[in-house]
């Protein structure tokens, strides 16, 4: 019980005492056995004091599967004692058990704040904690076997456990950029497809789940790929430097009765249309449907930025085209910001 893990941050039992009680927070977040999980926690550092793990280091979690299974204890606590460890590098496979999975992402979570929390984060090339590969474990986990988790509770939850941590809210943000960071590696890194543009164009929605900014990604680069994008990027960037450089009390929504321009009428018709059509598609978090019918809003969007002044003498006129602006924006901003998009 006397083994170090590091000396701010306690010995490796002070440890497996923290991953236990986050392992059961994230078990109960997904669903999961929360006592399976405590005590997958509970063993998942036994088999360092081991002479053959002493001997042979890379048999951790190997030799703890063996223990737990010669000492009768359930076949998954048994199976997670090895999958803690997992993925071990880019593209390794990930748990197979529930609880695995479980462990895994608590035990990586607890090193990433436990080390942030005494100031020794990567910097360059030094990582000897190997936070990146880390980092990257959790978030591959989360997305890859479709965990839904509010990931900067979760980190909270992380910094709130170690015993050093002063500044907790200024912690769980740095500790949530940094993941941030590694999940734009994992997504640019890869040869899917998905550009810087994509990434920042949903990370400016903030989605709190991982699994969340998954779904809203592969949605984003869906709708790069239509005829109606490369237009309708380039009018919501339009739209929100209108907006942006017009601080002009409006209405969050248009007032029919105030538009007078047949481009206006319609653009407004269809717009109301759409809503009806895509709030429902947005609750069950289809972003890929959501997109695909707002681009067909791409004749009317055109048509009004060709035939109407926005910025009419009129201040009821002008401050209810700025309502419309701001209203259509919205319904784009649900799923993403695609004024980041660069296309075509």
């Amino acid at each position: 019980a006397d083994v170090v893990f590091q000396k701010k941050l306690g010995t490796v039992a002070d440890k497996s005492a923290r991953v236990e009680k986050l392992a059961q927070i994230l078990a109960a977040a997904l669903g999961s056995d929360s006592a399976r999980a405590a005590r997958a926690a509970r063993l998942s550092k036994c088999d360092l004091l081991s002479e053959m793990v002493g001997e042979f280091p890379s048999l951790q979690g190997t030799m703890g599967r063996y223990y737990a299974l010669h000492d009768k204890e359930d076949d998954e606590v048994a199976a997670a004692l090895e999958e803690q460890y997992l993925p071990r590098y880019a593209g390794d496979r990930l748990p197979q058990s529930d609880t695995g999975a479980v462990l895994s992402v608590a035990e990586k979570l607890d090193t990433i704040a436990g080390i942030f929390s005494i100031g020794q984060r990567p910097s360059g090339t030094r990582d000897p904690f190997a936070l990146r590969r880390s980092g990257l474990g959790v978030l591959r986990l989360l997305i890859e076997k479709e965990k839904e988790v509010d990931l900067r509770a979760l980190i909270e939850d992380a910094v709130n456990l170690q015993p050093t941590a002063e500044n907790k809210a200024a912690l769980t943000d740095e500790i949530y950029a940094y993941l941030l960071e590694r999940l734009r590696a994992y997504y640019l890194d890869s040869d899917a497809g998905i550009t810087a543009q994509m990434f920042d164009a949903v990370a400016a929605r903030q989605p709190a789940s991982p699994l969340d900014f998954h779904q809203r990604i592969l949605a984003v680069q869906e709708f790069a790929g239509l005829d109606a994008a490369q237009s309708l990027a380039a009018a919501n960037k339009r739209i929100a430097n209108i907006l942006r450089s017009n601080d002009e009390e409006h209405a969050a929504t248009a007032d029919p009765s105030l538009l007078t321009e047949e481009a206006e009428k319609n653009l407004y018709r269809q717009m109301e249309d759409a809503q009806r059509e895509v709030m429902p598609l947005l609750e069950q978090r289809d972003y890929r449907g959501a997109l695909n019918r707002l681009a067909s809003l791409r004749p009317e969007v055109d048509q009004f930025f060709d035939d109407v002044m926005v910025m009419a003498d009129d201040e009821s006129l002008r401050r209810n085209r700025l309502a419309l602006l701001d209203q259509l924006r919205q319904l784009f901003m649900h799923t993403a910001d695609l004024s980041r998009l660069q296309v075509g």
